[in-house]
């Protein structure tokens, strides 16, 4: 395995070769200082935002192939220097830790109470004793008396509160009149000051379902992000009213302030709260009086508990005991917004800390994990997690290919596609197993059958793994998989036991079209109907068979089950064996046919980014190895020439530039790109690969990419700015309230119609068969 390391500025990159997955970070530190020239304690090594630590591999980070790991470099500070300041300098280097770790300057015991315990409940207007003494003082001017209980709108989302007016309005104009008011329930906002088209009096009569029609305008109670849950109190226009011996509906448009904001075709759940709208001056406002009408429901504060006082709930109260009792011993975690009992810690409190900012013990910063400036690298908790802490294998198993991991994923087939993958012709060749999986022909990195025993098998590889494996070309006989002893890690061992139907076994046999029979197996009479299977040809099976490639994998095409039955092996175990034939139009790689296709559609060895280079260095690592230090001057020459050779000639393995065959567009694929009017420009541009054979299709890909999704577009809108989107993704955006195009941010408008491109659609399933499969 290999990685890149760059410095942090992107001045410098190397590759690191010869690297494990059960490399250590001491290690590469080592091979860091042998290409940068830097030494290890002044190496600060950062992977996907993680600071890698000495004693850690690089498995437990998760490190994959030609990854890319940044450098920091520490400046060494003066020996000297540091020890005069030392004394001067800890308690500043203490303040930090302190701050670091979730720990600040102290607060006085009043003010931590009132922060972290449960505020004194505020008296509501119109039910506490003063509030009943109460008068209502008339200003001389407005509609509105001091002390008159109001609905007071919330002018940010449209809703209505109850509130009260507090002290005279400050102008004597109706227009301009700003009225001073509290809400009832948000004390913490304070006194707001609001126009008298934000203020009505206080809604207390309910309508009776019969009283209900449509067009009347009504304040209901809507939750806008849970329809079906108790919400906030807005107007409403009542659309529709649809009653039935067993219910009874109204759908209305929600009216989101003035606006002119709305939501149309809202259920309304809560029809026995339905409050008319009262008008300011109207004869049931114009006797005086303090008293607060019946206190409207809001939605409960706890989605949880639903702020039901006899049930425990660990989200509104104390979040180790859930016990609804001593709000005023429970301190607020100022990272997580939870509250605990002081006594329900541990340790256990018994007064309110000095610190102006408390954590509790999940948020709380370990201090073993702060790391001062110049000091090494710390153990922390999380390291007991990792794989290296508990692992005492000596045994280095990362070093193949298949520990590697994939670096990217095919999407263009889901993982269950039966049939030939678009953009994989016949004979294409991949130096590693890792590298069929990321094409999508074969997904599993070792195992030698894909499938799924309810559903069937969609590829197999033949590398020769089974003794009783038969290969004649265009047909061969498989060995099911199962009945060895694979412990240990081992990847192949002999036959151990019987094999059973069961698992990828049976998932083949579901692809051969009969019933299956898992005890005697069976024939297909038209063994051309049952499902396809992809082979792939491994070199390792070139022992075996004269019909497998020279070196890596390669894409054989499509065969089908013909049969399956049960025999005794070689080795004295019952195996289950299958019959398939190639079942493919295109011919086969071995045959002068297939060998003039591939070279005609430029067909080479695909190796992984960097694998080349990697080779190279190497081996221009051994010769410099293998040349003494003193050299003659006959021998200097002669190596001075063959690095000029070696850097004139190609590096081995490298393709050869060849003519490749044109990728040719049918009729109708022709008739339907001219029927695409919407992306004339994209289809000229792309067309312009044709000459590039199968990497046309690679080509169509990248550009008809969903931006979302990351995608060919499924269900493709094509916008007024020419870019191509899935109506799902963008219905997603404007569910979201976002109403521009995601890839240019062009407004398109909330009542934007989405038309799906249906020329672009077919065309893309002709590209692409099957990809649109579970979308």
């Amino acid at each position: 395995m290999w990685i890149q390391v760059r410095t942090m500025d992107g001045s410098q990159t190397h590759r690191v070769d010869n690297l494990s997955k059960l490399t250590k970070v001491d290690e590469l530190r080592l091979k860091i200082q042998e290409l940068f020239k830097v030494e290890p304690e002044r190496q600060r090594l950062f992977y996907r935002g993680k600071q890698m630590e000495d004693g850690h591999t690089m498995f437990d980070y998760s490190v994959g192939l030609n990854d890319i790991v940044q450098l920091l470099l520490r400046t060494a500070a003066p020996a000297v220097e540091t020890a005069k300041t030392k004394d001067a300098k800890e308690p500043k280097d203490a303040e930090l830790s302190d701050s670091d770790s979730g720990c600040g300057s102290a607060q006085s015991e009043s003010d931590k109470s009132s922060t972290h315990g449960e505020p004194e409940a505020p008296q509501a207007a119109g039910t506490s004793a003063s509030a009943d003494t109460q008068e209502l003082i008339d200003p001389g001017f407005g509609l509105y008396k001091i002390n008159e209980f109001v609905d007071a709108r919330d002018l940010n989302m449209g809703a209505w509160f109850e509130a009260q007016i507090l002290k005279e309005p400050g102008t004597p104009t109706d227009e301009d009149i700003r009225y001073h008011v509290k809400y009832e329930d948000y004390p913490e906002n304070g006194v707001v000051q609001l126009l008298a088209k934000d203020i009505r009096p206080r809604a207390r009569t309910v309508y009776q379902w019969h009283q209900l029609e449509p067009g009347m305008v009504v304040m209901v109670n809507f939750n806008p992000d849970d329809p079906k849950e108790r919400g906030y109190w807005y107007d409403a226009e009542i659309n529709k009213k649809k009653e039935t011996r067993t219910a009874h509906e109204i759908h209305a448009k929600i009216l989101l302030g003035e606006a002119g904001d709305s939501l149309n075709d809202c259920r309304i759940m809560f029809l026995t709260e339905i409050y008319k709208i009262e008008e300011a001056g109207g004869p049931d406002n114009s006797a005086p009086g303090s008293e607060s009408p019946l206190k409207r429901s809001n939605g409960p504060e706890c989605k949880h508990c639903k702020d039901n006082p006899k049930k425990n709930c660990r989200w509104c109260n104390c979040h180790a005991c859930g016990i609804k009792q001593d709000p005023d011993k429970q301190l607020l975690c100022d990272e997580c917004d939870m509250a605990f009992h002081m006594y329900c810690l541990d340790p256990p409190l018994t007064s309110i800390p000095d610190d102006e900012d408390w954590y509790c013990p999940s948020c709380r910063n370990d201090v073993s994990e702060v790391v001062r400036a110049g000091e090494k690298l710390k153990d922390s908790k999380k390291k007991s997690k990792m794989a290296s802490a508990s692992s005492s294998s000596q045994r280095d198993w990362g070093k193949g290919m298949a520990c590697a991991g994939r670096t990217k994923q095919c999407t263009i087939v889901p993982s269950n596609h039966y049939g030939p993958v678009p953009c994989v012709p016949v004979g294409s060749q991949w130096k590693f197993r890792v590298q069929v999986s990321e094409s999508g022909v074969h997904r599993p990195h070792v195992a030698g059958i894909h499938g799924r025993s309810n559903d069937g098998a969609y590829s197999l590889v033949l590398a020769g793994g089974y003794e009783d494996d038969v290969d004649d070309g265009n047909e061969f006989t498989y060995t099911g998989s199962g009945g060895r002893d694979l412990s240990g890690n081992k990847r192949t061992a002999e036959q151990s036991c019987d094999q059973k139907l069961t698992n990828m076994n049976r998932a083949l046999a579901l692809n051969c079209n009969t019933p299956v029979n898992d005890k005697d197996g069976a024939e297909a009479k038209n063994w051309k109907a049952g499902r396809s299977v992809r082979v792939i040809r491994s070199s390792k099976g070139r022992k075996h068979s004269k019909y497998s490639p020279e070196d890596g994998n390669r894409y054989d095409g499509i065969y089908k089950v013909v049969k399956y039955w049960p025999e005794k092996g070689k080795s004295g175990f019952l195996v289950w064996r299958y019959l398939l034939k190639r079942d493919d139009d295109e011919p086969a790689p071995w045959t002068r046919d297939g060998k003039e296709r591939i070279k005609k559609l430029g067909l080479t060895m695909n190796y992984p980014e960097g694998y080349l280079e990697t080779q190279a260095a190497k081996e221009k690592e051994k010769e410099n190895k293998s040349e003494p230090e003193e050299e003659t001057p006959t021998k200097g020459k002669r190596k001075r020439k063959s690095q000029d050779s070696a850097k004139s000639s190609p590096a081995k393995g490298t393709p050869k530039k060849m003519k490749v065959e044109v990728y040719k567009l049918t009729g109708e694929q022709k008739s339907l790109i001219k029927e695409d009017e919407a992306n004339k420009k994209i289809w000229v541009e792309a067309k312009q690969s044709l000459a590039l054979g199968p990497k046309f299709l690679n080509k169509v890909e990248e550009m008809f990419l969903c931006i979302c999704c990351q995608e060919v577009v499924y269900q493709p809108v094509t916008t007024d700015c020419q870019h191509n989107v899935c109506k799902e993704c963008l219905q997603r955006s404007f569910r979201a309230d976002v109403y521009t195009c995601p890839a240019c941010r062009h407004d398109l408008g909330k009542n934007y119609a989405m038309n799906v491109n249906n020329p672009l659609q077919v065309i893309l399933n002709q590209f692409f068969p099957g990809y649109s499969s579970g979308r």
